[in-house]
């Protein structure tokens, strides 16, 4: 028996052991503090936002005093491997270089803020919504593919976060979060022009005139930020014909959220009010004429209109 306790002594206060169990002893409390810490964000942290970044930074810091624990256990150990770690470090740095670059694009995306959580961007041919961001990978909500207009197709895409070095970034909701976009209407010749220019403004106004008013506000701040222009965000309605058909194009500003709703409020208006003008606005249809057909039947070889 005094030799078991003696053993068991032994193994205890070996040095190895020792430093493990303090590290154990540390993470465990560090594990215990972030989830004490996260249930207090999730109960007073109303933004979603806020919440989330609240919630990352608690993660980091868990990590950072993790390593911190260690680094002070084998404090003693660190000028024998620094020689070893120098040597590697070249090879190091030459393996993971994607993943320096992407830890280097998570800084520049936190302290610059140039993309957050929520807001549409497109990078390359992937256009989505952020749904998080990690330290070495962004998470995006794809839109779009197979699914046609501004609707989620359901797949999940993360990206390396270096490709805020190597990709054009473009951000659809960042300092202005609206988009122009536009319709074209053909009518027929014989229509009434003016009367159907004055019912595609009215309609457009009715439809877009508050994304009109909230869009001014913001584009008025950007010219204070930015070396732009002041630009007419109000609907647009412009003309042009041929000798098919007369074409109006309905110009405005909308949500970019909200593209492609906007764009069938628009048709459904438009709609209703043609049809209290049938007679005098006329939606133009193409038509094909065909002429000089063989009937293959037919002996004689004299070409048949039709």
């Amino acid at each position: 028996m005094d030799k078991t306790n003696a053993l068991f002594e032994r193994w205890f206060h070996e040095q190895n052991i020792e430093r493990l169990l303090i590290i154990s002893i540390g993470v465990l409390l560090t594990f215990l503090f972030s989830y004490y810490l996260k249930k207090v964000i999730s109960r007073r942290v109303v933004d979603a936002d806020n919440k989330y970044r609240s919630r990352k930074a608690v993660n980091i810091v868990s990590y950072v005093l993790i390593v911190s624990v260690v680094l002070f256990v084998y404090s003693d150990k660190l000028g024998n491997v620094g020689i070893a770690l120098g040597l590697a470090g070249a090879g190091i740095a030459f393996a993971l270089q994607e993943v320096i670059t992407s830890v280097a694009g998570w800084i520049s995306i936190m302290t610059s803020n140039s993309i957050k959580i929520g807001q549409r961007i497109k990078v390359g041919q992937i256009i989505g919504d952020i749904i998080d961001i990690g330290v070495f990978k962004t998470t995006i909500m794809e839109l779009g593919d197979w699914v046609e207009g501004d609707l989620y197709n359901g797949r999940i895409t993360q990206l390396a976060n270096s490709f805020v070095f190597k990709e054009p970034l473009q951000n659809y909701s960042a300092d202005y979060p609206f988009l122009w976009d536009e319709i074209t209407i053909p009518i027929r010749t014989e229509s009434d022009f003016n009367r159907a220019r004055k019912v595609f403004e009215e309609v457009a106004n009715e439809v877009c005139g508050a994304y009109s008013e909230k869009s001014k506000v913001v584009w008025t701040q950007m010219t204070n930020k930015y070396r732009i222009e002041d630009a007419d965000v109000q609907p647009l309605v412009t003309l042009t014909f041929d000798e098919n058909w007369i074409t109006f194009t309905i110009r405005y500003v909308v949500d970019y959220k909200k593209r492609r709703s906007t764009k069938d409020k628009l048709y459904t208006r438009l709609l209703e009010e043609i049809r209290k003008f049938d007679n005098i606005i006329m939606i133009a249809t193409s038509s094909l004429e065909v002429s000089n057909v063989v009937i293959p039947n037919d002996t004689s070889d004299t070409p048949k209109d039709i």
